[in-house]
């Protein structure tokens, strides 16, 4: 039994597909198919059931897949402790949401590179769902996004900071000038600028407002924060935006927070790895440092 089979059928379970596996490996579909044949063969089991297009792990595959992994996290282990502590070298792959990205990623990751020039990083800016489907099939090593709390026994949860999310617009707005407490209704007359509904904190907005017979009907949707808060600067419309994302605009007084009588929306900025990944020197210093800036 070769180390390579035991990866290979990490893979193919992960991404419960051939193809996605050899993708993912660098391999051909046959060289997966014949490798996974050959683990099966030493085994005597079969470790997949192949339906039409569809696979899935058998009862002696779900067995094999638990001491597969700790046979990878082992092996991981290992290596990192004969190799060079002193300098991190590797690959990092990040999944994050647009409005994270914007604000809080350039300067968590210049500290990083500054501290560890020689590690390659590569983002991915997704839905949550889509961001923790594919930590899921181990595309990515760490998730780092805003949504309610979230909770998965098959995910390890490493920060979880409530984040309020708030209306805002101009100084220069009618709204602002008004200086005052304002009613949901009155907010909700004016033209809005909002993220994409995929959202979470756009998604919990507009679950709020049906629950209350309340509508919002945006006259522009995107998916870039910063483009949002640069028509907000020309007082171009309102939006409901995390905090975070303005508060540099706010303390400079460019940007101006709307009180809003009896309305609170808190969200959570969390980051997950999957409770199978091996957690490399490059994570862990990345997990380190989030939870310092944070």
């Amino acid at each position: 039994m070769e180390f390579r089979e035991i990866s290979t059928f990490l893979q193919v379970a992960q991404h419960q597909s051939f193809s996605k596996a050899a993708k993912q490996l660098g391999y051909s579909q046959a060289a997966v198919t014949i490798q996974i044949k050959q683990l099966e063969g030493e085994l005597g089991v079969h470790l997949f059931d192949r339906i039409g297009k569809q696979i899935s792990l058998t009862h002696q595959g779900q067995v094999f897949y638990q001491y597969a992994v700790t046979i990878q996290k082992d092996l991981e282990q290992a290596r990192s402790a004969v190799s060079d502590s002193s300098s991190l070298n590797g690959k990092l792959c990040l999944g994050t949401i647009e409005s994270i990205c914007a604000s809080i990623f350039p300067d968590l990751l210049s500290e990083y590179h500054r501290l560890y020039p020689e590690v390659t990083i590569s983002i991915v800016t997704d839905s949550p769902d889509v961001l923790l489907n594919r930590m899921n099939e181990n595309a990515i090593d760490l998730v780092y996004l805003l949504d309610r709390r979230i909770y998965d026994n098959r995910w390890c949860k490493t920060l979880e900071e409530p984040e309020e999310n708030i209306f805002v617009a101009s100084p220069d707005h009618e709204l602002a000038r008004a200086n005052r407490e304002l009613e949901l209704d009155e907010v909700l007359r004016f033209p809005f600028l909002l993220t994409e509904k995929d959202a979470s904190y756009r998604h919990m907005l507009e679950q709020y407002l049906a629950s209350t017979d309340r509508v919002i009907r945006p006259f522009l949707e995107i998916g870039s924060t910063e483009f949002i808060i640069h028509m907000l600067l020309k007082n171009t419309g309102i939006s409901f935006l995390p905090e975070f994302t303005i508060r540099r605009e706010i303390e400079l007084k460019r940007l101006t927070a709307l009180r809003v009588r009896g309305f609170q929306m808190q969200t959570w900025r969390q980051i997950f790895y999957h409770k199978d990944k091996w957690v490399t020197k490059e994570m862990q210093e990345f997990l380190r440092l989030a939870q310092e800036m944070s």
